[in-house]
């Protein structure tokens, strides 16, 4: 039975981070996003507390916490800002997770001590251009040469965080290791059991190019760019788990990642409440503060309820993967409405604050463009929407 009390370790968790957030993070954010720079600085000081290390285990240099302690930093972060947040989400549970996940004892005890601590940072290569939701639609390639032991990679993966920072160490791309079409086969009717696996990329490798920075509407305090990969070499133990396991495993990593973002998203959707209650209770309009008006005060209960009901619902998700138990169908429904939460408050918190909201000193206009990215990256509410059902028993 889950239980949304939080225990005493739990909850000074979640007080740290906030006064981080309230105290580090938000006086200086504001001007690392609108100059569109990476907050180096801020993440050091992440890695010096131990949040990239929080869900793995001390022998690798993690903090022995759980996906749990994760949702409770990520919330709070994002009450601040999402830059920041996606940063530490990203780190987490796509650029790590997949080699505690899945990796050898070898790539675990090469790569992890240095994520974990948060000297660097790793990024996950899944979404291509042609591919979108349908991340079964690799068409990046990995040829394996027998002659040098090596993995050969050509493609192309876009919108991957965290991919280019000074800081970054390597990229897990998953690609097919056969033949994009066999046995005659057309484009059109391409096999659903291609061979797709997960490889490991150093920065640096040659013929791995990291293209410039995207111009974003919102997270523009975090890195996001677009990889190509020609020829790229990269020795054949840097395969990740079994050969032809990618799909399962990223579809794994996507499982719990939904509950990354969901608790992320309720961190925003908080957000927007905390700063509307404090304008609300300081701008006057006709001679008092225009929170004593009831249009004021029941736009902000929605908000309030709204932001609660996420927090439940992501908690819920996490507690049953924590608990070993299944949590497919909770996390997607706690990613749809989250996001869609913060979607919404963010929309109401702009109204509130009217003109003001449209300015960018305020922190409401940059959870405004940051909010919708949510109902999108990492399986949008359509996706969601389609594995809720699924889950139901209501194939097509």
């Amino acid at each position: 039975m889950f239980d949304h009390r939080l225990s005493t370790e739990y909850e000074e968790l979640r007080r740290t981070v906030a006064e981080f957030a309230n105290d580090v993070v938000a006086p200086k954010i504001g001007e690392f996003y609108e100059q569109n720079e990476f907050p180096y600085e801020i993440v050091r000081e992440m890695g010096r507390m131990g949040l990239f290390g929080l869900p793995f285990s001390e022998e690798y240099g993690g903090m022995g916490g759980d996906y749990f302690a994760l949702g409770l930093v990520l919330e709070e972060l994002a009450r601040v800002d999402s830059s920041v947040a996606i940063t530490l989400e990203a780190a987490v549970s796509l650029g790590a997770m997949p080699i505690y996940r899945f990796g050898t004892e070898e790539q675990k005890r090469e790569w992890l001590p240095k994520l974990t601590s948060g000297e660097m940072l790793g990024a996950f290569g899944l979404t291509e251009p042609e591919g979108g939701s349908d991340a079964g639609a690799t068409r990046t390639t990995a040829r394996y040469d027998e002659a040098t032991d090596e993995w050969v990679i050509n493609g192309t993966k876009c919108f991957i965080t965290n991919s280019g920072t000074e800081i970054t160490g390597l990229v897990t791309v998953t690609a097919l290791t056969e033949p994009l079409t066999r046995s005659g086969e057309s484009d059109a009717k391409l096999s659903p059991t291609r061979e797709i696996s997960s490889i490991i990329v150093p920065t640096g490798t040659p013929g791995f190019t990291v293209s410039k920075k995207y111009s974003k509407v919102g997270w523009n305090a975090s890195d996001t760019r677009e990889l190509s990969f020609t020829d790229c070499r990269v020795p054949a133990a840097n395969l990740l788990g079994q050969r032809g396991r990618g799909y399962a495993q990223f579809l794994r990593i996507l499982d719990e990642g939904r509950i990354a973002i969901a608790a992320l998203s309720t961190g925003l959707a908080q957000g927007c409440v905390d700063q509307s209650l404090s304008y609300a209770a300081t701008r006057r309009a006709f001679g008092r503060p225009i929170g004593a008006n009831q249009v004021i005060q029941f736009k902000i209960a929605d908000m309030e309820m709204r932001a609660h009901n996420a927090r439940l619902a992501w908690r819920d998700a996490a507690s049953r993967l924590v608990h070993d138990e299944p949590f497919k169908k909770e996390a997607a429904i706690a990613k749809l409405y989250a996001s869609e939460a913060a979607v919404d408050n963010a929309r109401e918190a702009t109204q509130i604050h009217g003109g003001y909201g449209f300015m960018n000193e305020y922190p409401v206009a940059r959870f405004w463009r940051d909010c919708k990215i949510l109902e999108i990256g990492e399986g949008t509410s359509e996706v969601q929407r389609m594995l809720i059902a699924r889950e139901l028993g209501m194939n097509s």
